[in-house]
């Protein structure tokens, strides 16, 4: 078992902190994201894992960050996607049970980026893509290989997936910090802060589909991750302290897309269905143009599931994240545009997505 690499530095007083968590190699939203908020040189900024992977600008985002931290201060946690990247590096124990299998599947992998660049893609000899990656990448390698399992100050603790306990972490199971799934619905509390992400917050609500940030002040737990790049609605949330001992968390987020002012009010639903990843099977039970009417098998609920969201997964039907919510709205208020349809527009507010049937300003004038 490797431990847990546990750091503790100390924030300057006064120094605004802000946490970001699970770029995924989007390095347009990344620098959107770092706009919006003003990152300046005097902000803490800890990058809470799975910087890399599954995006299409994984390495291009690395050397970013590499070049970023020589004039900002920047303090980067390992996540489980980053930690599979620096095991490549370091030693073959995967090659034949994760490798082998998932380099050729993946063309997007910060691995083949690099091999590509490098000129030397060959997924028969993983030992001589080891040597190539190694000998071609050394700058990049120690970075990630520098990278701390767990950041711990005074009323803060960073760690990508979660931790048992605050008790010993440099014994703790460094993998299972960094790929700690479900880790709000384990029940803990804590007596610092703990900041993670890993689990898209998506996931923890059956009934409406929220990207937002969820603070739970009486377990002192904050889950960060908006399902950048994984989901179709997905964000990129920068979490923002004003000072290390704050408790006033804001946080602010860039789903990079287009924004359009609604003409009309509308209701909230009072009963409604979030079908999201690992619950996602349907039974069709009518095929349509547009969309389809559908069985989510988990809950029973019947609705509209747009057509471009259906696919076959092993086991039968199921769908991309999908939602019968209808949002709040004023007339007046922004929404950003997911889908437009002929039933109405797929939007989002606040983190949150729904459908809205008025009318939308730029979009229908």
């Amino acid at each position: 078992m490797d431990k847990a690499i546990v750091a503790r530095p100390v924030f300057p007083p006064g120094r605004r902190i802000v946490a970001v968590s699970d770029i995924h190699g989007n390095l347009p939203f990344f620098r959107a994201l770092m706009d919006k908020i003003g990152l300046t040189p005097n902000d803490n900024l800890v990058l809470l894992g799975d910087m890399l992977e599954k995006g299409r600008d994984s390495l291009a985002l690395l050397r970013h960050l590499m070049e970023l931290s020589k004039t900002h201060t920047l303090y980067p946690v390992c996540g489980n996607c980053d930690g599979l990247v620096l095991r490549f590096f370091e030693t073959d124990e995967l090659d034949g049970r994760f490798f082998a299998s998932y380099l050729p599947r993946h063309p997007e992998s910060t691995l083949r980026q690099m091999a590509r660049e490098g000129g030397f893609e060959q997924w028969d000899d993983l030992p001589r893509l080891r040597r190539d990656l190694r000998s071609a990448f050394p700058a990049e390698w120690a970075w990630l290989k520098a990278m701390p399992t767990i950041l711990e100050t005074e009323h803060l603790v960073f760690v990508h997936g979660g931790v048992p306990s605050l008790d010993n972490m440099e014994e703790l199971d460094r993998w299972k910090c960094m790929k700690n799934d479900d880790f709000l619905g384990q029940g803990r509390s804590f007596h610092k802060w703990i900041i993670v992400g890993h689990w898209p917050v998506t996931l923890y609500d059956g009934h409406i589909p929220s990207a937002a940030p969820i603070i739970s002040r009486k377990r002192k737990i904050v889950s960060i991750d908006g399902g950048c790049v994984l989901k179709v609605d997905g964000q990129l949330n920068a979490l923002i302290l004003p000072s290390e001992e704050a408790v006033d968390f804001a946080w602010t987020a860039w789903d990079g897309l287009p924004a359009a002012r609604a003409l009309d009010g509308q209701e909230a639903s009072s009963d409604s269905v979030n079908i999201r990843w690992g619950r996602a099977a349907l039974e069709l039970l009518e095929e349509g143009e547009e969309f389809s009417f559908c069985r989510h098998l988990e809950t029973g609920r019947e609705l509209y599931i747009l057509n471009e969201y259906l696919r076959q997964g092993p086991s039968g039907l199921e769908c991309e994240d999908s939602t019968d919510y209808c949002l709040p709205v004023s007339p007046g208020e922004l929404l950003t545009v997911v889908r437009k349809t002929k039933r109405g527009f797929l939007c989002k507010k606040e983190g949150v997505t729904g459908w809205y049937y008025g009318r939308l300003w730029d979009i229908m004038e």
